[in-house]
């Protein structure tokens, strides 16, 4: 489905006996580039063949639920406070050491894939959920020219 994931899964069992969240992994946009990172705004074809390649930006996102009211209407505790921000710290740390750690990995190029980590920020509280939302941009394989010279 296009667009940002619906925040669906932060409704669970919230009590602390489990910690129930969601992990999504969806496309932001693709865009050509000739100097991975910054999208090219070169025109394309007309005798020419500039050694373009796609680039494709990609949102992780990691959440949780959060403290919220209790039915009498209290607000959460401190210390709910305190340990829905060490899961949120802990999530933010296990998400940055996948992408560096194994994200190279996957692919048969010797190097690995070229990719840039954007800044990872904070989302919510938003409902039930807090969490954390991590842009990655890959570059995609190149394709090249076709046989005529032209793209």
């Amino acid at each position: 489905m296009p667009g940002r994931p619906a925040w669906d899964n932060c409704t669970g069992d919230c009590s602390g006996a489990q910690t129930p969240g969601q992990l999504t992994v969806n496309l932001d946009r693709i865009y050509p580039t000739s100097a991975f990172p910054t999208e090219t705004k070169d025109v394309i074809g007309s005798r020419n063949c500039l050694p373009v390649r796609q680039a494709a930006d990609y949102v992780i996102t990691l959440l949780r639920c959060a403290p919220t009211y209790n039915e009498g209407g209290c607000p959460p505790s401190c210390e709910e406070q305190a340990a829905a921000a060490r899961i949120l710290h802990v999530d933010a740390v296990a998400v940055t050491n996948a992408v560096m750690c194994c994200f190279p990995q996957t692919s048969d190029v010797r190097r690995g894939h070229q990719f840039l980590m954007g800044a990872l920020r904070t989302l919510g509280p938003e409902g039930q959920c807090v969490g954390i939302e991590q842009r990655l941009t890959v570059a995609l394989p190149f394709c090249g020219c076709t046989a005529g010279g032209e793209s």
